[in-house]
């Protein structure tokens, strides 16, 4: 196959709707937008949710009860298949997890997940590590370190 040759498969690709082209389209004169009004003008329509000038569903609900979601802990989170990357016996904090951009942002802390394997003895200091991760780790003749409890966010 030459590059000449690449064609997008029968069916995939449709003619644009060709609107205000009088005769045969069916889309002549006023473009299927019937006639004047807000909705038939250029840019016209109402915002999501608008309802004519009614108080809209939102505001005639009740807004009852308490969201815990706002202040709710969230943790970096890294698996240990991405930490193959350093060399043996590595010390891994936080700190070089986020110059190396393997996490983005410590956010309250740092958990680390056993998703993937790690072949490499490092020794890892984050705020949570699963029962699992931690057992990979050892396995491989690594350390884990629990850093103190997780800290205020930063944002």
């Amino acid at each position: 196959m030459k590059l000449h040759e690449l064609a997008p498969n029968p069916g995939a690709k449709h003619a644009p709707k060709r609107v205000g082209r009088g005769i045969g389209s069916g889309h002549g004169k006023t473009s299927g937008k019937g006639h004047k009004g807000q909705n038939a003008r250029a840019g016209g329509g109402v915002r999501p949710g608008f309802e004519g000038g009614q108080t809209t569903l939102l505001r005639r609900l009740p807004k009852r009860g308490f969201s815990n979601e706002p202040f709710r802990t969230r943790y970096a989170v890294v698996n240990i298949e991405d930490l193959n990357r350093f060399d043996e016996g590595t010390v891994v904090t936080p700190e070089l997890l986020e110059e190396t951009r393997v996490c983005k942002g410590a956010r309250n802390g740092l958990k680390v997940l056993a998703t993937g394997e790690i072949t490499k003895a490092l020794t890892i200091k984050a705020h949570k590590v699963s029962e699992a991760a931690k057992q990979k780790i050892e396995a491989a003749g690594g350390k884990v370190e629990v850093i103190g409890e997780a800290t205020e966010e930063v944002e």
